[in-house]
């Protein structure tokens, strides 16, 4: 998985820095991937990220690389990724933590826009 080769990031997703991150949180359902480019596990789910922000237009899917937002990953509290955090209203309201299926992570995301 070292070598395998980096997933494109769907233009439907925001690429999220320290800059931009709280304007983002202003959305009132985003997804945020926290990754790392060497991460393989982040590799696997990026192409899954990549078919969600494609096929739904309901809430926001973001990134953000954790080797050069780790002011970020640390105000956040990720300890491993991937990490994805699904914020309401700019609120933490639910936190998933390593690979998913596209099924699982839009179940989370779909219990979060109804509550």
């Amino acid at each position: 998985m070292k070598n395998a080769k980096p997933v494109k990031t769907s233009k439907k997703i925001l690429v999220l820095n320290t800059k931009n991150f709280k304007l983002a949180m202003k959305k009132e359902v985003i997804l945020v991937d926290f990754w790392a480019p060497w991460c393989g596990p982040c590799k696997i789910i990026a192409p899954v990220l990549n078919d969600i922000a494609e096929s739904q237009d309901n809430f926001t899917i973001g990134k953000v690389n954790v080797d050069e937002n780790q002011l970020l990953a640390k105000k956040n509290k990720v300890r491993s990724i991937p990490t994805l955090i699904i914020y309401k209203n700019g609120v933490e309201a639910k936190r998933i933590v390593g690979v998913k299926s596209k099924k699982a992570i839009l179940r989370e995301v779909n219990a979060v826009i109804g509550s």
